[in-house]
């Protein structure tokens, strides 16, 4: 008996000690191409740290962000976080992979962070990783079932790092539910070309599409084009649920999002433990990395069975018994 309670007091500390509050104030330090307020790729990492700042008190983590910084421009500000001891510096976005090798050596104290990637980076470099064919799957799925032209839209940034991911889950998702339907994948060549991305969406309607979606904040230029077909049945799925409470969000039949905070905590309870880096952090529905949220304002589209099927899919990708065989899809 006595043995059984210290074991059950060992586990009640492991799982206490995955969230516990760090045991020294952390300086946390965000770069973005975009803005902390763009409804996608950025907000959703700004977000992330907002809440764990709110989790834990502004006395134990302290947070700053530099928003508009293409990655010529980045580099100064990473330098001056770094100089001013900030622990934690995340360049949000595969783009500034180059800048964070080039100034890990040069700040070896400072952790510095960049994805999405599952590159393992030198020992005072992590990475993170959605594995974000699992929400583009189960998006996938929907799109498949509403449409009724069996024509399909995917708008994607560029083909790399998760958003790859996700335009190969989404694909495979369509597949399973509908194999009858086409799906016409496009890219901007950019994450944040919002006018590029409006203008693939109308060109992918005009070719019949009447089920859309993409990827990073480049996406939102997409849904405002949908979003401009007020009386007719076009729709759309989400990348971020923050779409869905925007006024063009009324065409947003659901939407994923990425919750960072577990990489956030990770980051935080690791570099605490004496691990700057070398790592590389995965996030999916297993760990908590992802919310699925449905938009019960959209009427009859979102119907039971539609759900049934999405959340099917969710709860199998999180058990482990779907693997979803994402490299397998060639553009």
């Amino acid at each position: 008996m006595k043995k059984a309670i210290l074991v059950l007091a060992a586990l009640i500390l492991v799982i206490a000690g995955a969230t516990a509050a760090p045991k020294a104030k952390v300086k946390i330090a965000l770069i973005v191409e975009s803005t902390v307020d763009d409804k996608g790729w950025a907000q959703a990492m700004h977000d992330a740290i907002v809440a764990v700042q709110a989790k834990y008190g502004k006395t134990l983590v302290e947070y700053n962000y530099s928003e508009k910084m293409k990655p010529v421009d980045a580099g100064s500000a990473a330098r001056q976080y770094a100089s001013q001891g900030y622990d934690i510096v995340i360049c949000h976005g595969a783009q500034f992979k180059n800048l964070v090798l080039e100034m890990a050596d040069e700040f070896p104290k400072t952790s510095f962070a960049f994805g999405t990637s599952a590159d393992i980076g030198p020992k005072n470099v992590f990475t993170y990783m959605p594995m974000s064919e699992e929400t583009g799957y189960i998006n996938g799925i929907i799109a498949g079932m509403v449409t009724k032209a069996n024509v399909i839209g995917l708008v994607g940034p560029v083909d790399g790092g998760d958003a790859a991911r996700y335009d190969r889950g989404f694909v495979l998702g369509v597949k399973a539910s509908n194999p009858k339907a086409e799906v016409k994948v496009a890219h901007t060549g950019s994450f944040s070309d919002f006018v590029k991305a409006a203008e693939l969406a109308q060109t992918q309607v005009k070719a019949g599409a009447d089920v859309l979606t993409g990827s990073s904040q480049q996406a939102l230029g997409a849904l405002r084009a949908v979003a401009e077909y007020k009386d007719q049945q076009i729709w759309w799925l989400g990348q971020d649920i923050a779409q869905l409470a925007i006024p063009e969000g009324y065409k947003a039949i659901a939407a994923a999002s990425y919750d960072y905070s577990a990489v956030i905590e990770a980051l935080i309870n690791k570099r605490q433990a004496g691990v700057l880096g070398g790592e590389s952090i995965p996030m999916s529905f297993t760990n908590g990395g992802f919310v699925y949220k449905f938009n019960d304002k959209v009427g009859p589209v979102l119907t039971k069975a539609v759900r049934a099927a999405a959340e099917k899919a969710k709860a199998d990708i999180t058990s482990g018994k779907l693997s979803i065989a994402w490299k397998d899809v060639k553009f």
